[in-house]
């Protein structure tokens, strides 16, 4: 009888939290506040388990304590721990002689909070798929990359790095080609594109089950793009030529050649119907169309002649060979008239103040910022936060930009289940804030630790990033003096 009393309190005294068993970590992130993105709130003293690259356990801070063990703590006392940021349109381009350059954007988006981009084409697409595989297997540091590899065109385009198209067949090759490579969607362009070809693609890599994102020609409707099945539509000024009342005519005068692209701009321009658009924005949500706005990149050559942008601190990080590809666009900028000057002004405001409309009719925003090469002190990393501060600015809540800087990215690629909050089972791609983003989206600037792939990278590493780039374009320009 008392051997068995004894193996009684063994048993009871086993099954309690005192004595259960500790599970081994390899970080444990302690008394941080979560920002639950998705709830649009914040949960106090939470502690985060990671274990190689994934989320271990989530919970409250003295629970995983009785429970959990890790080789290394972080204290996010004071903290707000969130999904890491997607930069969710970058460039890499401007010839196989910047290669090295463009590598060194890398950490520049990691450093910055960024743990995930989305390449939409330039002219280094090879390299870039080649990028994509070797961060995959952990041999170069950077950001998770998806790419589109080369993007799809017309015969003889403005744009380099492209595939060329010009008949059905050829659209057909170009997609089996962009399967091969195994690229993460479809990116298409229109500078020489036959419009019928641009719907025929839409078309076939909606059959193949790519992902498409694209510039919409003159002579097409968006409602027409959007019926042939584009899913991200890029670049806020193909939203607001949604909502012109009489878009339709303009394009049938643009493809007959009875208007030229100038007559063409200045009709959209006069011709927004707010009525119109929000039936317009509202068939963008119901087909699942997202929106990648880009306006800091359109707000910079907008303002170009009140900031050139000459003195900005952040060009210590980007090559000079980059720097260059700047110049075709600043000198466009500067020959402008007055009155052109003030057209763009006013373009550019007519633009942004469609993005309240669009989060009125339910359409995701994206956040991405167009950075990369030719597009002038639009720069990888810092940007994001422009754009985030851009899209507040411009009438969307804090909560609302961060939304859709952590959750429309891997919502548009079907990745929630592994992206865009702190959960158990998702990715260890997260950063730590020293103040709360849903209250003030500058928040997203103060960064105090960044974990990519289970990796925390603290501040000193960060900075140590930041310097290591620095230091690379340094030289990089004592050689091109000399």
């Amino acid at each position: 009888m008392k051997a068995r009393s004894i193996l009684l309190a063994i048993a009871v005294a086993s099954a309690s939290p005192a004595f259960a068993a500790v599970s081994e970590g390899d970080v444990i992130v302690r008394h941080a506040t979560i920002v639950d993105v998705e709830h649009a709130r914040t949960i106090a003293d939470q502690a985060v388990v990671l274990r190689g690259g994934d989320i271990a356990a989530v919970g409250s801070d003295a629970d995983i304590a009785r429970t959990w063990r890790a080789k290394r703590t972080v204290d996010g006392s004071k903290r707000f721990l969130a999904p890491g940021l997607w930069d969710m349109h970058v460039h890499f381009g401007g010839g196989p002689e910047l290669i090295e350059e463009n590598q060194a954007l890398l950490p520049l988006y990691v450093a910055h909070g960024i743990t995930s981009i989305r390449d939409c084409s330039g002219d280094l697409p090879e390299q870039v798929l080649a990028w994509r595989d070797q961060i995959a297997a952990g041999t170069l540091s950077g950001p998770q990359l998806f790419t589109s590899g080369a993007k799809l065109e017309g015969i003889k385009p403005v744009w380099k790095g492209t595939i060329e198209v010009g008949s059905e067949a050829d659209v057909d090759a170009a997609i089996q080609r962009l399967r091969k490579d195994r690229v993460d969607f479809m990116k298409i362009t229109d500078s020489t594109l036959d419009p019928q070809l641009f719907l025929y693609a839409l078309t076939k890599a909606k059959a193949a089950g790519l992902r498409s994102s694209g510039h919409i020609p003159m002579a097409l409707t968006v409602e027409q793009a959007v019926d042939a099945g584009i899913s991200s539509i890029e670049h806020i000024d193909y939203a607001f030529k949604a909502g012109v009342r009489d878009e339709a005519a303009i394009a049938a005068d643009f493809a007959a050649g009875r208007i030229d692209r100038a007559e063409a701009n200045r009709r959209i321009d006069q011709g927004f119907d707010e009525a119109t658009a929000m039936t317009a924005y509202r068939g963008f949500a119901e087909r699942g169309v997202y929106v990648t706005p880009t306006l800091n990149g359109s707000r910079i050559l907008a303002y170009l002649d009140r900031d050139m942008h000459a003195d900005d601190a952040y060009l210590a990080y980007i090559g000079p060979k980059l720097r260059k590809t700047y110049d075709w666009r600043i000198e466009r900028a500067s020959k402008a008239s007055p009155e052109a000057i003030a057209a763009r002004h006013a373009h550019f405001e007519r633009m942004a103040a469609v993005l309240p409309m669009l989060q009125r009719a339910g359409v995701t925003i994206i956040a991405g910022t167009d950075a990369g090469f030719l597009n002038s002190f639009n720069y990888p990393g810092i940007g994001l936060h422009d754009e985030l501060k851009l899209f507040v600015e411009k009438g969307m809540t804090p909560t609302q930009a961060f939304s859709a800087a952590t959750r429309a990215g891997p919502a548009w690629f079907g990745k929630l289940d592994r992206y865009g909050s702190v959960a158990v089972g998702k990715a260890a791609d997260l950063v730590l804030l020293e103040r709360d983003p849903l209250q003030d989206i500058d928040a997203t600037r103060a960064i105090d630790a960044v974990i990519l792939r289970g990796r925390v990278y603290d501040r000193k590493a960060l900075d140590g990033m930041l310097d290591t780039t620095r230091k690379k374009v340094a030289a990089w320009n004592a050689a091109a003096a000399r």
